[in-house]
């Protein structure tokens, strides 16, 4: 399983992270997301190797933006 840590700009509350959580859950592959306002942390797991490209659209289709760190 891979896990890949993002840096997202622009959430700033619970219903920031349920959007970015719901768009990123949609990507084919991905077993579990764990985002957090707070400090702007994501972290997408999956079955496979997921495309950051993939991950950094889903997070700006939420109305956010992100970075890989």
């Amino acid at each position: 399983m891979a896990a890949n840590e993002y840096q997202v700009t622009g959430m700033t509350c619970g219903h920031c992270e349920v959007s970015v959580r719901e768009e990123v859950g949609e990507i084919s592959g991905v077993t579990d997301v764990q985002v957090s306002a707070q400090t702007g942390k994501l972290v997408v797991s999956a079955s496979d190797e997921v495309d950051d490209a993939k991950v950094l659209a889903a997070v700006e289709e939420a109305g956010y933006t992100a970075v890989r760190v």
